[in-house]
């Protein structure tokens, strides 16, 4: 554990990406293979299942450290991280370990076996012989909330510095649905056949937002424009007779999505198609609305197989006849994609996502402006003679989305945040009006300055009427624009109506809070986009 805890302070005593890649590449250098597999998944998302409950992890914790509970949870939210709290209240370990990560990885794994004593046990005696950060680590993986900064992007690139690899083969490298207990570093990342797993999907290639203007990307000629559809992007892949289904989470979603059992009925074996998961209507693609009965859901009746059918929108062509085609020109790829679709079956659970016609960048606008009314969030813009490439690119692939929804709220609850934030009030529940009532309908925690949150923190705390745990109800006096990328129905919210990934646009200083809008306003707006 220790040179994975220096490892991380590595990572997190610095923000150069340079200095995390370089401490990452020593790292997958030298470690022992168990160790690096180990790494590896914690930091692409595979940690064990949470084996203790965080209530009981409190109250252990106050017990070693021999501090009252209620104590203890006053310094919880000073700190803003359960890990952190636990390692830091704790008295200075009695042994020293010598052990690996991989070795602490299988005593979590091992606790769900256990009984509650036994597991508390060995909770207890890991404290006592780890130091602080390597308790803190240990403490993340047993919450199974492990996040550091480290993107899949500077991971493979610490990779292929410390194997002589392409960057690009490594990322292929992680994807699909392995299991660092049962995978070792040669079978991943050293194996002369990456592609033994049928399964594996390609890294995707994501697109930035346009931020300059349009007319400065050049000839009209020389870019493809289709929608931007409101959906779950995947990957669908048939390869040795069977089929699988991948979101861009690298999510393993096949069972999810029963339509595509007949993929291997008319695409042919050795084919992987990019597109968008989308409900499809009578009338064409649905919003994400209709898309959200169907996520989460493991099994599905077919009532909702029928009122809500899912398609890949195909909108590229990664893999054809077996042969990796993504350094393929688009133009080339997608020729040989529409011809593919051209011959399926109408019902088929495939279907061409189609380019927009356009011959200037006014005409573009133009369109791009009726994107809601296509059931889209926007343009994608496209060269027409780029490549598939790894990863979040500039320069080739662009989003031009649409300007987002807004509404004037008043904040009317504050909340503290965590880690760097812990200090400062920065979860807010917002409101709307209802006669003479504000009715709460959203929450925000993002699209603020530092400088903003200071600001709002220190107002919280001088106008805090109740608190309720961490939670305390503020005098209605400031509103906010919230923005939002869509709106829906939604019984268990007292507003009845849901929005999409909102956040707070700007402060507005110069609007009184009867100025704020209201749940009539909210329903209009439901009822146009919703």
């Amino acid at each position: 554990m220790k040179s994975f805890a220096a490892l991380f302070n590595a990572i997190d005593q610095s923000t150069k990406t340079t200095v995390k890649v370089a401490a990452l590449a020593d790292y997958f250098a030298t470690a022992p293979d168990t160790d690096r597999i180990w790494t590896i998944a914690i930091f692409s998302g595979r940690r064990p299942k949470r084996a203790v409950t965080t209530t009981r992890l409190r109250e252990w914790g106050a017990e070693v450290a021999g501090i009252p509970l209620w104590l203890f949870e006053e310094a919880y939210p000073i700190v803003g991280d359960l890990a952190e709290t636990i390692a830091l209240v704790l008295p200075p370990p009695s042994s020293d370990s010598d052990h690996g990560l991989s070795h602490w990885i299988n005593v979590l794994r091992g606790l769900s076996d256990m009984d509650e004593d036994a597991r508390k046990a060995v909770v207890l005696q890991a404290w006592d012989s780890l130091d602080t950060t390597q308790r803190f680590l240990f403490n993340k993986l047993l919450t199974g909330g492990f996040r550091i900064g480290i993107s899949q992007k500077l991971m493979t690139r610490a990779l292929a510095r410390a194997t002589g690899r392409d960057e690009a083969e490594m990322a292929h490298r992680l994807m699909g649905d392995w299991d660092p207990a049962t995978t070792t570093w040669d079978a991943l990342i050293e194996a002369d056949d990456p592609s033994a797993n049928a399964s594996r999907p390609y890294p995707f290639y994501l697109a930035y937002g346009l931020d300059d203007e349009v007319e400065n990307l050049g000839k009209p000629k020389d870019w493809q424009a289709e929608w931007k559809w409101d959906g779950i992007r995947g990957q669908l892949i048939v390869r040795d007779g069977a089929h699988f289904v991948w979101s861009r989470g690298e999510e393993l979603m096949t069972d999810r999505f029963p339509e595509f059992a007949r993929a291997r009925d008319f695409i042919p074996d050795g084919t992987v198609l990019d597109g968008e998961l989308l409900v499809w209507g009578t009338d064409g693609p649905q919003s994400f609305n209709a898309l959200q009965k169907r996520i989460g859901r493991k099994t599905v009746p077919k009532k909702l197989l029928s009122d809500a059918p899912v398609i890949l929108y195909a909108y590229d062509l990664l893999e054809w006849q077996g042969v990796d085609i993504r350094q393929e020109p688009l133009a080339d790829r997608r020729a040989t994609l529409s011809d593919l679709c051209q011959n399926l079956p109408d019902d088929a659970p495939v279907k061409l996502s189609p380019s927009v016609t356009f011959d200037s960048w006014i005409t573009l606008a133009d369109i791009r402006a009726s994107a809601r009314d296509a059931s889209a969030e926007g343009l994608m813009l496209k060269r027409l003679d780029s490549p598939y490439r790894t990863g979040r690119k500039k320069g080739d692939w662009w989003k031009w989305k649409l300007d987002p929804l807004t509404i004037d709220a008043v904040m009317i609850y504050a909340q503290s945040g965590h880690g760097r934030r812990a200090n400062l009030f920065t979860d807010f529940t917002f409101a709307v009006w209802k006669g003479n009532e504000l009715i709460p309908f959203t929450k925000a925690y993002s699209g603020l300055t530092d400088d903003e949150f200071r600001k709002i923190t220190a107002w919280v705390k001088k106008n805090t009427k109740e608190r309720f745990g961490p939670v305390r109800s503020v005098t209605p006096e400031h509103v906010f624009e919230i923005a939002f990328e869509g709106i829906q129905a939604s019984p268990r919210h007292k507003s009845g109506v849901a929005l999409r990934f909102p956040r707070m646009s700007r402060w507005r200083h110069d609007k009184p809070i009867h100025e704020a809008n209201s749940l009539d306003d909210l329903n209009e707006m439901l009822d146009t986009y919703g």
